[in-house]
């Protein structure tokens, strides 16, 4: 019976033909209940005919829904719509191993991996008391996340109550074709023990029989029995040895050899009895083939030649040798070592601290790093390290699944590098990236703003869509990653409110979010099985079940003093398919010295002690007498304090649990605004008794007007972007919208009279120096033509001041109204013409005669990153 698109098995809408075999024929299928692509497998019409055989059949296929293993095949349901009876499984993508074996044979690696997933899949049942009956190449589907078996135990659930004998063979009942059909009987007779072709009853030793069939053709290509017609097949079966697989390939480990001839032993006591042998077995040879001790089998053969000339020689000393010989069989291989190096870059590249800004490659040979405003790449097979043109301001970089590409973030878009060509393209806006991840379809889930959902797009650009759905406006959902199956995220869901982030599954194809951890991490998935996250500064590792998305083992740690920046619930770490690690160990404050220079460059003198001033984070009072600045402490923690210019002393103002950055003065120099690590703003005053209070809103901090009535907000808007409102500083009234969108965060001061607003934009491309009217009356005029990151008004009215990143050169340049016509000056270079001296903050007197730099005056090791080669050997037991 062939079912066509829109057929409804119960709650199964029937979607496309998958293929037929003996066992029925499968479709795709959605499941209208649970919004679910499923398999549905359309069982063969005689079992409508037999009330015993359907009842057999539901009690078998009830048993093996019990099974929950990431190598088998899930049963979901079975039921029945009028006389058809059908069985709805997990729905599988990628090829059987028989499409995969029609290519030839597979690499060592393949073999032992997938074998030893076959057989960890039959020790599981075997335990539970089912055995497969019917194990062969068809049976097994090869997908991303490894290999998946199917029809566990359905073979004995269908066959038809009959005596012994061949007519029993499990898929020649179910199919109900010519048992002289060629291809029938053969293909599915060459996987039989003999056993089961004498008609006894097959245990778990019948499925390991299988099993080595299956490693034999998965190794050499070639089935491990043959014959011209259905008798001589079974004669080859029951009394024939396969041609040894170094035979057929030369360089294949002894080791494996002997594992498939215990399989394929006549005798069920000679063979392995139990498939978590099979699987130790497999093991402890792909370690010895990575480690590189497995010895061909023809070393081997040349080596036995000598023993046996030993014998005549001396046969005590060769009875030595042999003892000798066996323990070495039996002695573990050597394990790789795990090598731990330091990776230097070069000298001044500071990686983008408060984002996630590490990212390898899937195999390994190289390292994206956002780093000193601009994207590079590191290679891990050599030492060039090289900027990508074209990467300004770039973050959050992540690779997509074939190493060809980069994804990262930079002036309000979502871009990707292609490696090969060196483009690089828009894929669509995201105001303030913080994070994304690229599938294996090729859809790219990311998050555009520091508050919202997350959202997909395809990666050759097109309508971004939301991917979750926060409960509040205040709520964020960022860095996601992919599990192996490409249909699930882990992500990052917080809440501007706090600083504390909890683990959360996405399910891509319903929408569905559910609770995964309340590990207040980030996490990435690592092959062969593991998840890392953070615990505070240490790095953990822990197994990890894929196909059911849930921890099966315990964590431990890593590595210790990871870099991380809480209020982005960001690491500093990364990891390959290939087994490496590299993360940033926690560097050393880099501690400034606070240095005035005059406007023409010359050091005038220095304030107070040197401290850890956090970049672009100090700003001097309209007085001049003091500045506040944010300062880290050795926990990296950042705090507001107030740094007496007179004087050098400095005592701290902020103590809200999440510190604050982004200090702001009011115009008397009396109360200070600033933004605490979860976005909220604050307004304190200096003195005693005043009584502090929070904005009721959630943005970035610019400058209080001149009447200090109102201050400059950045509050997120529709699609992640930021713009500039007005804001009361007292709490009361409605936020005011003066610039709708693309507004950098750190930008936005008032003029001196209060009529006009300056503030960075990257509406043209490249950041760009604007100012506008206050009152939002209609008009906007371009500052800075070659770039600006930095700006501030001065005293006397009319004049700006700021530096352009390109060059790092101070300019001054006049801004006028005459006669209601606005005028804007030729940029005026400052400080000589020559570019600024390294600072990690700086700012100008109101007056514009001096200016404030902290210089730094010692380093940590910020520029070296830790790489751990073979990190997993980390995690095994001494």
């Amino acid at each position: 019976m062939t079912l066509s698109a829109g057929t409804r098995l119960g709650p199964y809408e029937i979607l496309s033909p998958l293929g037929a075999g003996g066992m029925g024929e499968v479709y795709k299928a959605r499941d209208t209940r649970l919004e679910r692509t499923v398999a549905v497998k359309v069982l063969p019409s005689h079992l409508s005919a037999s009330p015993e055989v359907r009842q057999r059949f539901e009690r078998e296929a009830k048993t093996i829904s019990q099974l929950s293993h990431p190598h088998i095949c899930a049963i979901h349901d079975v039921g029945t719509e009028g006389d058809t009876d059908y069985l709805v499984m997990e729905y599988l993508e990628g090829e059987t191993l028989t499409d995969r074996l029609g290519k030839g044979a597979l690499p060592l690696e393949q073999t032992l991996r997938y074998g030893g997933e076959i057989a960890g899949a039959l020790d599981k049942a075997h335990r539970q008391g089912i055995v497969h009956r019917d194990l062969k190449p068809g049976n097994v589907m090869l997908t991303k996340s490894g290999v998946k078996l199917l029809d566990f135990g359905l073979a004995k659930a269908m066959a038809e109550p009959v005596e012994s004998g061949v007519t029993s063979v499990p898929t020649v009942l179910g199919s109900r074709q010519n048992l002289t059909q060629e291809g029938t009987i053969l293909g599915t007779f060459q996987y039989m023990a003999p056993e089961q072709l004498e008609g006894k009853e097959a245990d778990r030793r019948s499925d390991i029989f299988a099993l080595g069939a299956v490693l034999y053709e998965m190794a050499t290509g070639r089935k491990a029995f043959s014959g011209a017609s259905q008798a001589s097949l079974i004669s080859a079966i029951m009394k024939e040895e396969p041609a040894s697989i170094s035979a057929v390939q030369p360089m294949a480990p002894a080791a494996l050899d002997r594992v498939v001839k215990t399989c394929l032993a006549k005798d069920p006591e000679d063979r392995w009895q139990s498939a978590a042998d099979v699987a130790r077995e497999l093991g402890w040879i792909a370690e010895g083939s990575a480690a590189g001790v497995a010895a061909p089998a023809t070393v081997v053969s040349k080596r036995r030649r000598r023993e046996a000339i030993a014998w005549l020689v001396a046969a005590a000393g060769v009875a030595a040798a042999a003892a000798l010989a066996l323990t070495g069989l039996r002695r573990p291989a050597p394990q790789a070592p795990v090598l731990v190096s330091s990776l230097l870059l070069p000298s001044g590249l500071q990686l983008d601290e408060l984002n996630r800004s590490l990212a390898l490659s899937p195999d390994g040979t190289r390292l994206a790093i956002a780093a000193s405003s601009q994207l590079w790449l590191r290679s891990l097979t050599g030492a060039e390290v090289r900027a990508i043109a074209g990467t300004e301001d770039a973050s959050y970089p992540f690779w997509s699944p074939d190493g060809k590409s980069l994804g990262f973030f930079a002036a309000h878009k979502l871009k990707k590098l292609d490696l090969g060509s060196g483009a690089i393209s828009t894929i669509c806006a995201a105001s303030e990236g913080r994070g994304g991840a690229w599938g294996p379809d090729g859809t790219i889930v990311f998050a555009p703003g520091a508050v919202g959902p997350l959202f997909r797009v395809p990666s050759a650009g097109g309508e971004a869509v939301p991917a979750t759905k926060p409960a509040s406006p205040k709520d964020t959902h960022r860095l996601p990653v992919f599990l192996p199956d490409g249909k699930r995220i882990l992500f990052v869901a917080g809440t501007v409110e706090t600083t504390v982030g909890k683990l959360r599954l996405l399910d891509l194809a319903s929408g569905r979010v559910s609770q995964f951890s309340e590990e207040n991490s980030d996490a990435l998935f690592a092959k062969p099985g593991y998840l890392l996250f953070r615990r505070g500064k240490t790095l953990m590792a822990q197994p990890f079940d894929s196909d059911s998305a849930r921890p099966s083992g315990s964590p431990a740690s890593i590595a210790e003093e990871l870099s991380f920046y809480q209020g982005r619930y960001a690491g500093q770490f990364t990891v390959s398919n290939t087994g490496l690690l590299v993360y940033e160990p926690e560097p050393a404050l880099v501690t400034s010295q606070l240095t005035w220079f005059d406007t023409e460059g010359n050091r005038l003198a220095t304030v107070g002690e040197p401290r850890a001033f956090q970049g672009g984070e100090i700003k001097i009072s309209h007085d001049g007498r003091n500045a506040v600045a944010t300062v880290r402490d050795p926990s990296q923690r950042p705090d507001i304090w107030v740094v007496d210019l007179q004087r050098g002393g400095a005592r701290r103002l902020s103590f809200e649990p999440a510190g604050g950055e982004t200090p702001r003065w009011s115009p008397d120099d009396r109360t200070v605004g600033y933004v605490e690590g979860n976005g909220s703003i604050w307004i304190k005053p200096l003195g005693e008794g005043g009584q502090a209070h929070r904005l009721p809103v959630t943005a970035d901090l610019g400058s209080f007007s001149p009447d200090g009535t109102l201050v400059i907000v950045n509050p997120t808007g529709e699609g992640n972007t930021f713009g500039l409102s007005l804001a009361p500083v007292d709490g009361s009234g409605p936020v005011r919208s003066i610039v709708a969108s693309h507004v950098q965060r750190e930008s936005g001061g008032f003029s001196p009279d209060g009529r006009w607003i300056a503030y960075v934009s990257d509406e043209s491309g490249r950041d760009e120096l604007y100012v506008v009217s206050s009152s939002g009356s209609p008009g906007k005029w371009q500052i800075s033509s070659n770039g600006a990151f930095w700006s501030a008004w001065l005293a006397r009215s009319g004049e700006l001041v700021f530096v352009e990143p390109a060059t790092g050169k101070l300019f001054s340049v006049e801004f006028r109204v005459k006669g209601g016509d606005v005028e804007v000056g030729a940029p005026r270079p400052l400080f000589g013409g020559r570019p600024l001296p390294s600072s990690t903050a700086m700012d100008m007197t109101p007056d514009g005669k001096r200016i404030l730099f902290a210089i730094p005056v010692e380093r940590g090791g910020a520029h070296s990153l830790t790489l751990v080669s073979n990190w997993p050997a980390l995690l095994r037991k001494p």
